[in-house]
């Protein structure tokens, strides 16, 4: 039997900015989403290695309005509390598009470098 437990905080990675704004308009992909519930969704996507934290998160969802990507309104949480949902607009759709091509050509190009430590002559 197998227990999956939370990876001990060294082992999560930090997300740069652009990652986290990526991540964002995935999680707004299935619909529409409080903050916390976007936190939670990325954390448990990535199996608990990645951890948004709230400092990071609530300027990157005012950032993703600004441009357009993500549109807001209040509503009412499962809790019962007020939040605002955020959810993916035409044009965050289609810059999810670009970043994920972005991310698919930059993640092949690391899999190549690094794919080349066993190499002949490679240190």
């Amino acid at each position: 039997m197998s227990t999956q437990s939370t990876p001990p905080e060294s082992d999560r990675i930090a997300l740069l900015q652009g990652t986290l704004d990526v991540l964002i308009l995935r999680t707004l992909v299935f619909g529409h989403q409080h903050g916390q519930g976007i936190a939670r969704a990325i954390q448990q996507s990535s199996d608990d290695v990645l951890l948004v934290d709230h400092g990071s998160l609530y300027p990157a969802l005012q950032r993703l309005e600004k441009k357009g990507w993500i549109a807001a309104e209040w509503g009412v949480s499962t809790n019962n509390r007020r939040a605002r949902f955020y959810e993916l607009t035409a044009l965050g759709r289609e810059q999810l598009v670009h970043e994920t091509d972005q991310w698919r050509r930059l993640a092949a190009a690391m899999a190549r470098v690094l794919g080349l430590e066993g190499a002949e002559g490679a240190p």
